[in-house]
């Protein structure tokens, strides 16, 4: 299997050089570009054929929300990853960031271990919402009623419901199997059969779903 290139952009140098010695310091990914703003980050994300994009959301020239807006909205790049930095309580953007196409987030002060699982996590395609801190975060600030999907969770059936539930507290797709008893891959197609019905590009977006239409509440994680 191939190294996962990723693109580091942040408008910290200190920090770039960070991760960028962290990311090059594991055997499975490779750091194919730095960018101090958000237009550097979609220009990079293009130019230097990126797998993943680790976003911070604050920058000069183009924040990390429109950034990903442009990366996600570009056929050409469809199929780059993007990983947002948060600060987590003091940052207000994030539902903002998984609405224009982030498949995650991720808390600035991470461990080192965490941010490369992190990485490894989205770039298999698999959303980073862990359960808790998805809750709180996305109930508190969850303010448009414009939601990126095209349906709700009236059209689901009453399984595709209750999977959308445990997507929506985090759980992985073995671990839904788990819950449901059945098998990891039925599991998986649960998940996106229901994102096609949603027209959702994916389980981050799916989670956005189930907070906005009452199906989870943050009291029930």
């Amino acid at each position: 299997m191939s190294a996962v290139r990723v693109l580091l952009a942040d408008d910290q140098t200190l920090v770039r050089a960070a991760f960028a010695m962290l990311v090059e310091s594991a055997g499975d990914m490779e750091v194919v570009g730095q960018a101090g703003t958000g237009r550097e980050a979609v220009a990079l994300a293009r130019s230097a054929r990126a797998d993943l994009v680790v976003m911070d959301i604050r920058m000069p020239d183009l924040d990390g929300i429109e950034a990903t807006r442009l990366i996600a909205a570009d056929e050409d790049l469809a199929g780059v990853k993007v990983l947002v930095l948060t600060t987590y309580d003091t940052d207000e953007h994030i539902v903002e960031a998984l609405r224009a196409g982030a498949s995650g987030f991720l808390v600035k002060d991470t461990r080192p271990a965490d941010l490369l699982d992190a990485i490894r996590t989205v770039a298999a395609g698999e959303a980073l919402l862990s359960p808790g801190p998805t809750a709180r975060l996305i109930a508190r600030f969850l303010r448009s009623p414009a939601a990126p999907v095209t349906g709700g969770p009236d059209c689901l059936s009453d399984r595709e419901r209750e999977v959308l539930t445990l997507v929506a507290r985090g759980l992985t797709n073995p671990e839904i199997g788990e819950a449901l008893g059945v098998s990891p891959l039925t599991a998986k197609t649960h998940v996106s059969r229901i994102m096609g019905k949603l027209g959702a590009r994916d389980r981050a977006q799916l989670v956005i779903v189930a907070y906005e239409s009452g199906l989870v509440s943050p009291g029930s994680i």
